[in-house]
């Protein structure tokens, strides 16, 4: 199973994958299984096998490389892709020195796809990546604090402190109740401080961009006036959890606090990016001027809408200024704007984050970015 930071740089790596007039295979599986515990994905695959390789005349190179990647992703799913996996990426062009790259997920992948190309189609697994990303979850009390790392659907790292649980005292009255008081609040504020030195280290060796505080509220309060700027940037909610509650529960409620929190971003993010265009700022929208500055190395952010292969399903002609891989194709080759956007992105450093709200980037072709630099 991938890691986030492993899949950044699988991306980026598939993304430099030089076009080739072989066929290139990106095979997009949900392999969760059904109520009888079985796959469901083999029936489509022999499908879809069968129906594209009789569009290659036999014999041909294409042909050849085209059977072998069928048996070699047949081969790995029957041998490799474990019982717990709920999605799976493969990428094979064997025209191209054996090329093979295979991923699976704890996370779902909610549809089956095959893609036939000149390169891998990288749009779905961007999207995963971009639903997915690694955050860290703290429940406390006063006393023992929990710390989840989570990130494409799983757990990643768990760490657990535990100090020496403070009892009440019913009984003490006057000035010693004030003095016990201090004592407790002193302990309180260790106990939050230790927990803090631990989110210090976590978070910028996991790579983590949100927090999510959930648990008592007395050591919660104590927390959050610990917490570094940088780290309190980073918290996007509190929920109510129990200090006992399962992994499995505080996955759920957590990735949905998530989600919430993407809903609203999304929005307003998308409405800055947005405006900026408007003033004639750091922004471009619209499929040609965006795939432009990403050719130039302008984008810093660009926003993907999650409709945007249905707005663009087929092939587009573009001039190969926008399109650099074209240039390693024959003439009038086409290419899907959703491949051409995500491709150069990766390609370029420009981070993509994926709008779920359609009607957000309606208006402006279904995709915006944010730039570095006007040229």
């Amino acid at each position: 199973m991938p890691t986030p930071s492993t899949l950044d740089d699988a991306l980026r790596e598939l993304a430099l994958f030089e076009p080739t007039t072989m066929p290139v295979l990106s095979v997009y599986l949900n392999t969760q299984a059904d109520q009888h515990g079985r796959d469901n994905f083999e029936p489509f695959l022999r499908k879809e096998f069968k129906a594209r390789g009789r569009t290659y005349r036999a014999g041909s190179p294409e042909k050849q490389s085209f059977e072998r990647d069928e048996k070699k992703i047949l081969s790995w799913l029957q041998n490799e892709l474990r019982p717990s996996s709920n999605g799976a990426a493969l990428f094979a062009c064997s025209g191209a020195n054996d090329f093979f790259e295979a991923f699976q997920f704890e996370a779902p992948i909610q549809a089956n796809r095959l893609y036939v190309y000149h390169q891998p189609h990288l749009y779905t697994l961007a999207k995963l990546r971009d639903k997915y990303p690694p955050y860290a979850a703290v429940i406390a009390d006063t006393n023992t604090a929990r710390i989840f790392v989570f990130g494409l659907g799983r757990t990643l790292n768990t760490e657990t402190i535990v100090n020496e649980k403070v009892r009440s005292r019913s009984q003490i009255h006057g000035w010693w109740l004030r003095r016990y008081q201090l004592h407790v609040e002193n302990y309180h504020l260790r106990h939050a401080k230790e927990v803090v030195e631990q989110l210090d280290r976590i978070v910028p060796e996991e790579g983590i961009g949100h927090i999510i505080l959930a648990g008592d509220e007395i050591i919660l309060s104590v927390l959050r006036e610990q917490l570094t700027p940088p780290l309190l940037a980073k918290v996007v909610d509190v929920l109510k959890l129990d200090i006992t509650a399962g992994e499995h529960e505080v996955l759920n409620a957590t990735l949905e606090a998530m989600r919430e929190h993407d809903a609203r971003t999304d929005a307003e993010r998308v409405r800055a990016m947005i405006d900026d265009y408007r003033a004639g700022g750091l922004a471009a929208v619209g499929v040609h001027d965006v795939l432009a500055a990403l050719a130039n190395g302008q984008v810093d952010t660009i926003f993907v809408s999650t409709d945007l292969e249905q707005m663009y399903p087929g092939e587009e002609q573009l001039h190969e200024a926008i399109a650099p891989a074209l240039k390693a194709l024959p003439e009038q080759t086409g290419m899907r704007i959703s491949d051409a956007l995500v491709t150069r992105a990766e390609q370029t450093g420009a981070r993509i984050v994926f709008i779920e709200d359609p009607e957000l980037l309606t208006d402006v072709g279904g995709v915006g970015a944010s730039l570095r630099y006007r040229l």
